[in-house]
């Protein structure tokens, strides 16, 4: 035990080592002064901390989606991955909130509206709005986010009237500790600060001191004679401040009740009716800072399910955001500096965009759309990220499990393509980046038809990630009831299509549709299972190797119109153009694409060689699938297809073989039995019926 305790004493300490040495200490002003001419950063405004905490964590540039991709979403540093967002149409969605809080940061404009993130349910927006605030926390703990704020002390010594209690009080508002300066020495300061401050912006403050605070100041001042080197000498420390969403410190929530249950105090703060027998009622010092917009000053104000407050409440925001100050009842009207955030779902939105009497609101929010993830390979991490997250039981996660649930998912968020050329399925793909110079897909143009068909924008309605992960959940508890290790895209299908009906987000003039797209996904697993059996039935790496050598071979021949070395006669050939459209016809290159694939290839090689990287043609997707397909072709005559179709004629060593092929793909071996059965018959029907 003793060795335990010593443990835990050793991790506490750790913990105290890591918290900021001013945490506890208190500072003079004047020391304050040296530290923001030292770093001017410090004296930034909510708008601007939060900018700079999106750089402090990482970027990256996605060139393929355009956008620039935050480390504390895509990677999520401080809690090890477990909260990484997924999808382009997401990260999209960050970058624009991210955008418009830079744009907050320089005065453009932004920083006098409400950032609302408007998406399905499910859709990850209450999760990002968490997130910010979680890493908001941990960026106040760094010297890079630093921040002060003050408090006034011995207070009893002069005001007579004042409360023992109160003696020494902290900035109600946690205000920046340069607001103590009157307006016109705080512009010499800044004007310095600014003179030497690093950053896209310039550091302003025009705010006045809290009722309170004014109330102390007017006080000491009139004691010391307008002194105010006297009253910050005596009565002022400087104290670190730390965004703590517990502590209600720079950080809140605010979540809609029933009318009769809330009213405006809740944003505003109230009497502290404790404090009005010894104060009186229109005493400052009897006001308690208590209200939503106080308790988020200098940080973020988070607004959940903002659209279902009543009129009345959302009046309130009018102020906070255009005009950045609240107005308590009964009270002076206070400044504030904060980040605004709310979140909405689409009936809420659809119900206030079409209410006249909220123009005004409507006109102080920026919108940002949050979509459901569009790429359904990028959705299966999600359920992949599910899954690492809890305690799943021993389960094998079967091939295309996942990414046919995503798949499923995408279909029913996108809409359906113009003209007949595409089918959902291509569509699907396509955003999932599976388009060949072969196929007549125009992801672009794709995109495009979608955001003008959808009401609002695609992704903004569909199967939730939320129904779909219950439904993976249920899968494998009801797997585990029935003494299987394996969770396969049949078990998966079955809950969706038992339980499409029973989801209460389901609407039910979508249960038809949704039930179509079903299909679609079983027959797209279809052909992926098919083509596994293929694989095992078939596949050989080193034939693959050999043939992929001699592909390129003849292309190099044929760009550069030279001979080959025949491998029998060593004498050289013309390049074989028989074997390269043999290749190149099992990925439906047409004649006319031939030299375009071929040029693509040959650069790809060349690039992997200037790399110092060998060729091997498993690094190149499209041209393993064309070999693998073309030794398809080779070699099924040899393969008794009459034994996938009649048990009684398979060999027990023959099947095992086959199952270890299954294996070496990612399945189990009762998985592997599974698909066996699900697409060997297919296969071998298929084959059979073409003799």
């Amino acid at each position: 035990m003793s060795s335990e305790l010593e443990t835990l004493a050793d991790l506490s300490k750790h913990y105290q080592d890591s918290v900021p040495a001013d945490l506890r200490e208190a500072k003079s002003f004047g020391w304050y002064l040296e530290e923001v001419y030292d770093d001017p950063k410090i004296t930034r405004n909510a708008h601007q901390r939060v900018a700079d905490m999106f750089d402090y964590y990482g970027t990256t540039y996605d060139d393929d989606a355009g956008i620039v991709e935050y480390l504390m979403a895509s990677e999520d540093p401080l809690h090890d991955g477990e909260n990484v967002f997924y999808g382009r149409e997401v990260h999209e969605s960050i970058h624009e909130f991210v955008n418009k809080v830079k744009s907050g940061a320089r005065g453009l404009g932004p920083e006098k509206r409400i950032k609302l993130l408007l998406g399905p349910v499910g859709s990850g927006k209450s999760h990002f709005d968490w997130m910010v605030r979680r890493y908001f926390e941990d960026y106040t703990m760094r010297d890079d986010g630093r921040m002060y704020t003050f408090r006034w002390t011995h207070l009893g010594d002069v005001i007579r009237d004042q409360d023992p209690a109160d003696d020494t009080v902290q900035s109600p508002m946690n205000q920046d500790p340069i607001v103590l300066l009157p307006q016109e020495q705080r512009d010499i300061v800044l004007e310095r600060l600014n003179a030497d401050l690093e950053a896209p912006y310039t550091v302003r403050n025009e705010q006045s001191l809290d009722p309170a605070s004014e109330f102390y100041m007017d006080r000491l001042l009139a004691h010391y004679d307008d002194d105010l080197q006297a009253v910050m000498e005596n009565h002022i420390e400087i104290v670190r401040l730390v965004a703590s969403e517990n502590k209600r410190q720079c950080i809140e929530t605010f979540e809609p009740k029933d009318k009769k249950n809330q009213d405006e105090t809740e944003l505003t703060g109230d009497v502290n009716y404790s404090k009005l027998a010894v104060y009186g009622e229109s005493d400052p010092r009897a006001f308690d800072y208590s209200g939503a917009f106080c308790n988020a000053n200098r940080g973020l104000f988070s607004g959940e399910e903002l659209l279902k407050l009543q009129r009345e409440f959302l009046y309130d925001f009018l102020h906070a955001s255009q005009e950045q100050t609240i107005k308590p009842k009964n009270n002076p009207r206070i400044d504030i500096d904060q980040v605004i955030v709310g979140r909405t779902n689409m009936p809420e939105y659809r119900d206030k965009k079409g209410d006249e009497k909220m123009e005004a609101f409507n006109d102080r929010t920026k919108r940002i759309d949050f979509p459901y993830v569009l790429e359904y390979e990028e959705e299966a991490e999600i359920y992949r990220k599910m899954l690492r997250n809890a305690d799943v039981p021993d389960m094998h996660i079967e091939p295309h499990a996942m990414e046919m649930a995503g798949l499923f998912g995408v279909l029913t968020r996108i809409t359906e393509p113009d003209g007949g050329n595409v089918t959902l399925v291509q569509k699907a793909k396509a955003y999932n980046g599976e388009v060949d110079d072969g196929d007549d897909l125009d992801v672009k143009k794709l995109r495009e038809e979608g955001e003008a068909k959808a009401d609002i924008a695609e992704g903004m309605d569909g199967v939730s990630a939320r129904f779909i992960g219950d439904e993976i959940a249920e899968a494998i508890m009801d797997s585990t009831h029935r003494g299987r290790d394996y969770l396969s895209p049949l078990t998966v299908f079955n809950h969706f299509e038992r339980n499409l009906e029973s989801h209460g987000s389901i609407l039910e003039e979508n249960i038809e549709r949704y039930h179509r797209y079903l299909e679609m996904v079983r027959e797209e697993y279809k052909e992926r299972a098919i083509e596994d059996v293929r694989h095992a039935l078939a596949y050989d790496l080193d034939e693959i190797q050999r043939q992929g050598e001699k592909y390129m071979d003849h292309v190099m021949a044929y760009i550069d119109d030279a001979t080959v070395e025949d491998e029998l006669t060593g004498r050289e050939q013309e390049p074989d153009e028989k074997f390269l459209r043999s290749v190149e016809e099992k990925l439906s290159i047409p004649e006319d694409r031939k030299d375009d694939f071929r040029q693509e290839v040959s650069n790809w090689v060349s690039r992997r060689a200037r790399e110092g990287t060998s060729f091997n043609p498993q690094d190149n997707d499209r041209l393993r699938r064309a070999l693998e397909r073309k030794l398809w072709e080779d070699k099924k005559h040899n393969i008794n297809f009459s034994a996938l179709v009649s048990a009684n004629e398979l060999d027990d060593d023959e099947r095992n073989a086959w199952i270890d092929a299954l294996v070496d793909q990612g399945y189990s071996r009762e998985g592997a039995r599974e698909v066996l059965e699900f697409a060997g018959a297919e296969v071998a029907k298929s084959e059979l019926e073409g003799e």
